[in-house]
């Protein structure tokens, strides 16, 4: 079966992003188109099969296509963002991604993003963020408990997603900014701090055997290549204005036809 890698084009609006913790700056787009069609030919050469949905001047963060669902196995989970802007987003993901999982839906009572859900074999994190809400994580634990996963919220602070702050680089492995979230909340899993100079830096992208990150962390890129792994630079620069990453810009899952045992 094939990895998919679901993308976005980016908007011709991308200057007016949500923003949150970060000041607003220049945004240069066309040095974004180019560095998000980089971050596609990437994921192309690392074997992923490149799904590119286009962008929307009405929707200046459609690019961030994590924020609108969570994809497992089993099933989609449609999120349901916490910037109301974004919500119009979800729709036009649902609809790439329904052919391949069964879909679910967090309820407009509840709030989630998806850049807030970290998924580390059957036990599921949710940053209890500016952007998620603990009605979001109920929803998700009800969706996903049928289905053997335990849902676990993690304080978030200083920053807009869970996945600002801490990423997976192994089966139980993460790298993680510790001023950024509750590290009591990771229970037995292993935290690789990430250099106290480049506090952005957690935001990595584990894909294909590699770990794809930020050319302007070289040293949390040497910490992680001095632990064995194949890391993948990239620049990813225009995106940290917008508070993003370089998860932000996919959602990867296993090709599975909805409905396939």
């Amino acid at each position: 079966m094939t990895d998919i890698a679901l993308t976005r084009e980016v908007s011709p609006a991308l200057a007016r992003c949500e923003l949150t913790f970060r000041p607003r700056d220049a945004i240069d787009l066309d040095r974004a188109i180019a560095q998000h069609a980089a971050y596609c030919r990437l994921l192309e050469s690392l074997g992923l099969d490149v799904l590119r949905l286009p962008g929307d001047p009405a929707q200046p963060d459609c690019c961030f296509v994590e924020d609108t669902a969570v994809i497992l196995d089993e099933v989609a989970v449609l999120a349901h963002p916490g910037a109301p802007s974004r919500r119009g987003e979800v729709d036009v993901v649902a609809s790439a991604i329904e052919a391949y999982r069964p879909l679910a839906r967090i309820p407009s009572s509840a709030r989630l993003d998806g850049g807030d859900v970290l998924v580390l074999g059957r036990r599921i994190f949710v940053g209890s963020s500016a952007r998620s809400d603990a009605a979001g994580a109920r929803a998700l634990q009800r969706i996903v408990a049928p289905f053997g996963y335990a849902v676990v919220p993690v304080g978030v602070r200083g920053c807009l997603h869970l996945k600002s702050a801490v990423t997976a680089i192994g089966e139980n492995t993460v790298l993680a900014n510790p001023d950024g979230l509750d590290l009591a909340a990771l229970d037995g899993i292993e935290v690789v701090p990430i250099p106290a100079d480049e506090p952005g830096a957690a935001n990595v992208l584990r894909v294909a055997g590699c770990v794809i990150a930020h050319s302007g962390f070289p040293r949390t890129i040497d910490l992680l290549a001095a632990r064995g792994m194949d890391v993948r630079p990239i620049d990813v620069s225009e995106f940290l204005k917008a508070e993003a990453g370089v998860t932000c810009k996919s959602l990867i899952f296993r090709a599975r036809l909805a409905g396939a045992p």
